[in-house]
């Protein structure tokens, strides 16, 4: 099996679960130079499609205007490994592990009060789970001062590196490695990538194969 095909996240339900954990996107249009425009965004995964909450005017709407084929991508970084994890002096061995979703679709505006209630409620429901706010309602004179741009996907392709390409022995001797340099985020990439740490020895508990 080609490496890119072992990268390959194959799980639509993985996807999901991914766009909705990370809390920046990036949309991506064509301004009227023919340059793409790439603007971080706030964004929710709802009812298969992506929707971003938007100021009334703004670049990126005159872009979506003229022409609403759009990119769009969410990616994390778990860890850099460096390049001493595999030799002392050959830098070109450094990598990393990642997570990424790159989204090619079509951008409209959405004008439904009912759905646009559903995708500023849905982000709000993301970015600030603790509540302690009143739900958004459709008759609302607050929903005419933000736009909702959606983005309905016409290709969706996620990849993944978290050591699922290696085989047994050499995922644990990485995993050993990332533990033992105990960057911030080691706990948790190595959670991601199936281990945990019991009774001090380090066990792969989960096949992570999505």
């Amino acid at each position: 099996m080609q490496l890119v095909d072992t990268l390959k996240i194959k799980s639509y339900e993985k996807i999901k679960e991914f766009l909705n954990q990370e809390h920046v996107g990036r949309i991506s249009s064509i301004d009227v130079n023919g340059f793409p425009q790439i603007i971080p965004m706030n964004f929710i995964f709802l009812n298969d499609a992506v929707y971003i909450h938007s100021h009334v005017k703004g670049e990126k709407l005159d872009n979506i205007s003229k022409n609403n084929k759009v990119g769009f991508e969410a990616d994390r970084e778990l860890e850099f490994l460096p390049s001493y994890f595999e030799d002392p002096h050959n830098a070109s061995l450094a990598d990393t592990l990642y997570i990424s979703v790159v989204i090619k679709g079509i951008a409209s505006l959405v004008s439904d009060r009912d759905e646009k209630t559903l995708a500023l409620n849905g982000l709000m429901e993301k970015y600030q789970p603790e509540g302690y706010y009143d739900p958004l309602q459709s008759n609302m004179r607050v929903l005419n001062a933000v736009s909702v741009i959606k983005i309905t996907p016409q290709t969706l392709d996620g990849k993944y590196k978290i050591g699922q390409h290696m085989n047994s022995k050499d995922r644990m001797n990485l995993a050993q490695k990332i533990l033992k340099k105990n960057s911030p985020t080691a706990k948790n990439t190595l959670k991601i990538m199936g281990f945990e740490e019991i009774d001090c020895e380090l066990r792969m508990v989960d096949e992570p194969i999505w």
